[in-house]
């Protein structure tokens, strides 16, 4: 049995609910508080009980710091409280929307697309873009590291900021690019229009129908209610 761990979600299908979860929870954000609590609360629970616990956990009390702290700024201007509430499930329906997306493994989507046959510079440049960010993370937190084994002294320093962050972040990603080009190259990638196998394929299973039905009776059931 393989060990490969699997995204939570298939990786179209997880796109395609990030972006329902948006646009009807900005919708009814902005028509109707209640339908838009009960969607946003029906398909936080959905999340939690279908295998997103780790991603909603680290979601729901972001979003709902940033939603308490823009819904006061404009129940303090006075624009009421339904306003101010409109206002914060905003946020709270952007945070919860990303949830199926941070449970997606970027080699899943990559290999989703491939079955697809999508054009290869599409989602190489995909595969690149979902890694760059954990990627430049990294390495701001090892420069960081450096600067204080060395006693550089603050990063609000102008001349310290340019001479021990900004240089050696620049040179160690033209380092990461170049890595990049060769592992790409060695390892056959091409943007021509060659068939390509995917080595393990992605397909749609039971959970990723059932967590769709859900969000849809989660909708629908919003409207009556």
């Amino acid at each position: 049995m393989s060990n490969i761990k699997k995204s939570a979600v298939y990786p179209l299908l997880g796109i395609a609910v990030s972006v329902f979860v948006l646009i009807f929870g900005l919708i009814t954000a902005a028509k109707d508080n209640r339908c838009c609590c009960i969607f946003l609360a029906g398909v936080f629970i959905v999340f939690l009980l279908t295998g997103f616990h780790r991603a909603c956990l680290r979601v729901i009390l972001p979003a709902l710091a940033v939603a308490a702290l823009f819904g006061l700024i404009t129940y303090l201007s006075g624009r009421g409280f339904d306003k101010a509430l409109s206002i914060g499930l905003r946020f709270i329906a952007i945070g919860i929307a990303v949830i199926p997306g941070m449970s997606i493994r970027p080699v899943d989507l990559t290999r989703n697309l491939n079955a697809l046959k999508v054009p290869r510079g599409i989602t190489l440049g995909m595969l690149i873009a979902l890694n760059f960010t954990p990627l430049l993370k990294a390495e701001i937190k090892q420069i960081r590291e450096a600067m204080k084994t060395r006693g550089t002294g603050s990063i609000i320093n102008l001349k310290i900021l340019y001479r021990a962050f900004l240089i050696p972040l620049v040179m160690r990603l033209v380092n990461i690019s170049d890595t990049l080009a060769l592992s790409v190259e060695t390892r056959g990638f091409t943007l021509e229009g060659n068939d390509v196998s995917v080595y393990k394929k992605v397909s749609p299973r039971i959970k990723d129908g059932a967590v769709a039905a859900l969000i849809a009776v989660c909708a629908v059931g919003a409207l009556i209610i």
